[in-house]
């Protein structure tokens, strides 16, 4: 009866999941809700814990970065972008990529490239490349960036949650592991995306649009380019005071030391429950929990600044900064895509992982019991469910939050874990994301496309790809160093 409720209310998590991602953009979290709510007052299961020192840092950062993009400072990085693609046209399968990925990389989400996929379409079709080529893996690469930002939700929570399960990692660790296992996974997608398809003058489809007029001044007929904007010398100072909160960030998760100490109660290890009566006993974390020191059970101890807080006092106060001495308009940053789509992905996490922890939870000793088998001996086979997961919640933050605290609890080492990371990414899987969808219609060629079929996409062999390689490598590394 168990193990039948048990699937039952799989399937309504996965039903959630699934609903949530038709609708799209604040539907997973608020239908992920409705997942819930049947899970508590339907069949009384234990409320799960929301995420919230995750959200406090995706808004944080957001709020940040979306502050840079209300001074311009956004523009003038998308502009620094298109010189050194138009300076080296021939090379743009290999360059466009690594553009978005970088940037990436440095805000925090991939809702930045908008701007940018139009001149790579541009570009391409005046060299006479086949646009598909660098837009598919540049698509890509803007969604891979997330598990390499010092900022990004997934790469925070990752440390978060793997530090409360005894793997100390910081974030410039995690990042050495993944900025050069996600670089050479999209050199290998750009690589086998390099002479992708037919190029444009073998192509009797792209031909046969150039023969109507109308589609031929649609496809040649405009130049997408940011180099006419005038940059204000306060967009400049925006980016500059972005890039050193990002430093700040880093050097505190380098050297711990630089970091403020507090007194700080802990239990003490091995120390027998305190009984208060005969029928009860209190252990030394409830003590630590209700901050009651007992000699015995509970010993002071220096505890530094948890990274956490250090990412959003210093990202909060970079943005003050910004407006004060930027001219950057606070309800510019609201309005703008950056701090919508942060904010989207707050209410995302929200749902999708507090629906996933109380599912979990209730069932963690029988979870442990049917997969401890499999987990002991093919420990890397959790990228698997990292990748399924991700097709269908379309957040890797969501992914890492939800289901990285079951693979600790699986008994999953943390080296391996940071191994797999960059599987979280699965959502160009099905083509539904914002991302992939703008892609196709900024290409005016027509040949980036979503297929009949669905799944015979443009994203799916730079994606695959890129993801497979990534997280090879990124397993390799953690074997050699860890």
């Amino acid at each position: 009866m168990a193990t039948f409720l048990m699937i039952i209310q799989l399937f309504i998590v996965l039903g959630a999941l699934w609903v949530g991602s038709r609708y799209g953009s604040l539907a997973l979290g608020a239908i992920s809700g409705i997942g819930l709510a049947i899970l508590v007052f339907g069949f009384g299961l234990k409320p799960g814990s929301p995420p919230t020192d995750v959200i406090y840092i995706i808004i944080a950062a957001v709020t940040c970065a979306g502050i840079m993009q209300a001074s311009g400072g956004m523009d003038w990085l998308i502009q620094l972008a298109e010189k050194l693609l138009r300076k080296h046209p021939g090379r743009i399968t290999f360059l466009a990529p690594l553009c978005t990925f970088f940037l990436t990389v440095l805000v925090g989400t991939g809702h930045v490239v908008y701007t940018l996929m139009p001149i790579i379409c541009d570009i391409s079709l005046k060299k006479g490349i086949r646009p598909e080529r660098p837009c598919a893996v540049a698509s890509v690469a803007s969604q891979v960036g997330i598990t390499c930002s010092p900022i990004a939700a997934a790469v925070v929570a990752f440390v978060s949650i793997s530090g409360a399960n005894g793997f100390d990692v910081t974030i410039p660790q995690v990042l050495m592991i993944t900025i050069p296992a996600c670089l050479c996974g999209l050199m290998a997608a750009a690589l086998a995306s390099y002479n992708r398809g037919k190029d444009l003058d073998k192509d009797p489809e792209f031909q046969a649009k150039l023969q109507n007029p109308e589609q031929k001044a649609y496809i040649y007929g405009s130049s997408a380019t940011t180099l006419d904007k005038d940059i204000p010398k306060s967009a400049k100072l925006a980016v500059y005071i972005f890039l050193g909160a990002l430093a700040v960030i880093v050097m505190f998760a380098a050297v711990e030391s630089l970091l403020p100490h507090h007194d700080t109660l802990r239990a003490v290890k091995d120390a027998a429950p305190l009984a208060v009566s005969p029928d009860v006993s209190i252990t030394a974390d409830q003590l630590v929990k209700a901050k009651i020191e007992v000699n015995g059970l509970t010993e002071h101890f220096d505890k530094p600044l948890a990274m956490n807080l250090v990412i959003q006092i210093v990202m909060i106060a970079a943005a003050a900064l910004m407006i004060i001495f930027c001219k950057a308009s606070p309800k510019k940053a609201v309005a703008g895509p950056v701090w919508q789509s942060g904010m989207v992905a707050v209410v995302a996490i929200y749902g999708i992982a507090w629906l996933a922890d109380t599912y979990f939870s209730n069932y963690m000793k029988e979870m442990q019991e049917g997969l401890e088998g499999i987990v002991a001996q093919y420990p890397w086979s959790i990228s698997l469910v990292f990748f399924l997961v991700s097709v269908l919640i379309n957040s890797q933050g969501a992914v890492v939050v939800a289901m990285l605290p079951l693979a600790y609890k699986l008994g999953i080492p943390g080296p391996v874990l940071l191994g797999v990371l960059p599987s979280v990414y699965g959502y160009f899987f099905i083509p539904n994301y914002p991302s992939d969808i703008a892609t196709v219609n900024f290409d005016r060629s027509g040949t980036t496309v979503i297929g009949k079929y669905l799944l015979n996409h443009s994203f799916m062999m730079p994606g695959l790809i890129c993801v497979a390689v990534s997280t090879t490598i990124a397993y390799l590394l953690t074997l050699i160093f860890y």
